[in-house]
Order: structure tokens, then C-alpha cells, then sequence
């Protein structure tokens, strides 16, 4: 009993991981309908600049964090100003192809700039920290991920619900054209959408520097990202959450019981499983274009 609630309290603090992207997809998804591949690597390019204001100007860990997010935010926005709104009259393949390049290309910057080889960010808590409760420990970084996602989700629902500029993006992802009609910038509109999507996908990354520093590292969880917003459904932010927390604990549990070597193949046999029977996804509408 002791073993499977350690797994269950493990999965939902790895879940947190898997929300904060799936999170991430599902903003930029909602908007412009185009799954954003470059998702992991927008994060890892702002996790190595955090790294290298702590270690080449010696800032304080809050500040690096705070103007990595700064720069995420800016990374997001440029990247849709100056790559995507330049694509004429894209197919939505040809946008994911695009994100894609993006994504190798901003691998292959940060393997030139940074090298290939394993760092490690300076951060206040240890990878190892733990907390212990009774036979149940929890590292202290995976609470730190928790509570973060938590805020962080709070926060994005809040916005998204009461915000003119959240309003504004649910406008634009539901009808472009009257959006336009009624005075919505909708060109502003969506890379600011990127801006923000890049910002919670770098807590992410951010958070999960400390364990891990190399330039695939965000590869693993932008695919649990994907497979979690896949599975909740790719316009429904509460269903990415439930469905990564979902997965961080089906994941565990089965590596646990079953296989540790096919543990990470198990989001993907879900995936499958989940469009087969309903291809919107868990807890999004499957809606119906009539001609």
C-alpha cells in the first residue's frame, strides 16, 4: 500500500510537469488551431539563459528567473511576428512543419552556444531535497513544481475568463473574422497568445533545470505535454491538467507494477486509445461542420 501511494504521489508531482506544457500547447492551440512543436525548446533556450545570468553576471536566482520569463515572453512574440505571420497563406501541416524547424533550429543554437554536455543550474533547493511523511518522501522541487503549476493554472484561468485580452483570444479562436469586425486586433492577439504560451512552458523548463541541464532535456516532457493535451482535448485548459496528472500517475503506476523500460510509451498507447473512441479528446466538445 505504501508503494502505491508512493507512485500516486510521485505521478501528481510529475503531472505538474506534463500540465505546464500541455498547458502551453493548449493556449497557442486554442487560438490558432496549430499544435506548436517548438513548444520544449522555446523553454529549454530560456532555461540556459537563466543559466547563464546566474553564472556569468552572478544575479540572484528570483531575478534570473524573473527576466528568463521576460524573455520567454519576448521569445514567443518574436518568433510569431517575424516566422509565422511571414508564411503566406500556410496549410495548417505546412504551420506544424514550421514549428518544427524551429524547434531544430533552437536545439542546435543552444547545443553551439552551450555545448552538449550536462550543466547544472545553480538553485537554492538540491534535486535530492526531500520531504518526508511517514514511509512517503517527496522531493522538495517537486512540491516547488506543484504549488508553481497550481498558481500558474489559477492564474490562466482567471485570465482567461475575466480578462478583456483573455476574452479577446477566446473571441479570436472561435470566429477571426467577426473578432476582426467587432475591432480585435486579431494579429496582436495571437502573438501575444505566444508570448504567454512561451512563459509557461519556460516555468517548466525553469523548474525542471535544476534536476536536469542539456539541450534535449525538454523533449520528454513536451511530448507528455502533447499526449496530456491530446488526451484532455486541444481547446480545454482543465482537461490538459486533468489529463497530465492523469498520465504522471497511469505512468508511475505501470512502470511501478509492470515495466519500468516501456513506462514512457505508455502516453502514447493512451493517446491512441482515447482518439479511437473519442477524437476530441477527454473533456473537449466534438463539434460537427455541417455544409
Amino acid at each position: 500500500m505504501v508503494d502505491f501511494i508512493q507512485m500516486v504521489v510521485s505521478g501528481i508531482a510529475v503531472g505538474s510537469s506534463y500540465a505546464l506544457m500541455g498547458l502551453a500547447m493548449v493556449i497557442i492551440y486554442k487560438t490558432s488551431e496549430v499544435p506548436n512543436f517548438a513548444q520544449g525548446e522555446m523553454a529549454l533556450v530560456s532555461s540556459f539563459f537563466a543559466m547563464m545570468l546566474l553564472t556569468t553576471l552572478n544575479m540572484p536566482v528570483y531575478l534570473a528567473f524573473f527576466l528568463a520569463l521576460v524573455f520567454a515572453v519576448l521569445l514567443g512574440c518574436f518568433l510569431e511576428f517575424a516566422i509565422l505571420r511571414r508564411a503566406k497563406d500556410p496549410s495548417i501541416l505546412g504551420m506544424i512543419v514550421i514549428t518544427i524547424g524551429i524547434e531544430m533550429i533552437i536545439v542546435g543554437f543552444v547545443s553551439w552556444k552551450f555545448g552538449a554536455e550536462q550543466k547544472t543550474m545553480p538553485f537554492p533547493i538540491g534535486p535530492y531535497d526531500s520531504f518526508m511523511f511517514g514511509d512517503i518522501f517527496i522531493s522538495k522541487l517537486e512540491v516547488l513544481t506543484l504549488v508553481a503549476a497550481t498558481l500558474l493554472m489559477g492564474v490562466l484561468f482567471s485570465f482567461f475568463k475575466y480578462s478583456k485580452l483573455g476574452l479577446a483570444m477566446k473571441a479570436t479562436q472561435q470566429n477571426s473574422t467577426a473578432a476582426k469586425i467587432v475591432g480585435i486586433r486579431t494579429n496582436q492577439i495571437l502573438m501575444m497568445t505566444w508570448g504567454i504560451s512561451s512563459m509557461v512552458g519556460a516555468v517548466a523548463g525553469l523548474l525542471l533545470s535544476p534536476v536536469i541541464m542539456q539541450p534535449y532535456m525538454m523533449w520528454d516532457p513536451m511530448l507528455k505535454g502533447f499526449a496530456a493535451a491530446v488526451m484532455g482535448g486541444m481547446t480545454s485548459l482543465p482537461g490538459a491538467v486533468v489529463a497530465a496528472y492523469m498520465l504522471g500517475i497511469i505512468e508511475n503506476l505501470f512502470g511501478g507494477y509492470i515495466s519500468l523500460e516501456f513506462k514512457s510509451v505508455v502516453a502514447f498507447v493512451i493517446i491512441v486509445i482515447v482518439l479511437c473512441f473519442k477524437p476530441s479528446g477527454l473533456f473537449a466538445r466534438h463539434h460537427v461542420k455541417k455544409v
